[in-house]
């Protein structure tokens, strides 16, 4: 069975984009060889990657024109887009999902064996939150206060309890943590 994990970059005020989409100055921040090779440990425990629309669209259109390994697993892993509105997904192996989102992840955690990452996609996540889905939460903490721009962990949440699974500090001031539901 795959196990559903977030990891987003936030910043220490929880927010995980400016004002716009795609307004991530902190990730130029905490970018290194550090994050780097946690990110394509990442990537190689992968089977599936799930994106809401906005996150889909940024990131295929920054991936498909992107060299390197990262890039190589980006574009190669099969992807899923969860939208009402999107009318096609044109990235390589990219399904579209429009409808019973929540139970069609939950299908798709049953189908694999290794791990299906959510990246961003804050509206998907908390709906994926509320219905109990993930596994695991993966938070790189960025040493910056942002002061405005989307929460991640916006109003709205069912409490849940989690148990603290690593605390990674890097050279740079960022911090990983690591979360697993309880029980």
């Amino acid at each position: 069975m795959r196990k559903l994990i977030m990891w987003n970059l936030i910043t220490i005020d929880g927010y995980f984009e400016g004002t716009r989409n795609w307004d991530l100055p902190w990730h130029e921040q905490v970018w290194g060889e550090e994050l780097e090779r946690i990110s394509l440990e990442q990537l190689e425990s992968a089977d599936l990657l799930l994106f809401g629309r906005v996150t889909y669209e940024g990131m295929a259109a920054y991936w498909q024109t992107s060299q390197g390994k990262i890039a190589d697993y980006m574009n190669s892993l099969p992807k899923v887009v969860c939208s009402r509105t999107l009318q096609a997904a044109a990235w390589n192996n990219t399904i579209l999902v429009k409808d019973n989102i929540a139970g069609e992840v939950a299908k798709l955690k049953q189908q694999g064996k290794g791990n299906m990452f959510v990246f961003g996609s804050a509206n998907l996540s908390n709906t994926l939150m509320n219905e109990g889905l993930f596994d695991e939460y993966r938070l790189g903490i960025a040493p910056v206060i942002n002061g405005n721009g989307r929460l991640l962990f916006s109003g709205g949440l069912k409490s849940q309890g989690l148990e603290l699974l690593e605390t990674r500090p890097l050279s740079n001031g960022c911090v990983i943590l690591r979360y697993q539901k309880k029980g």
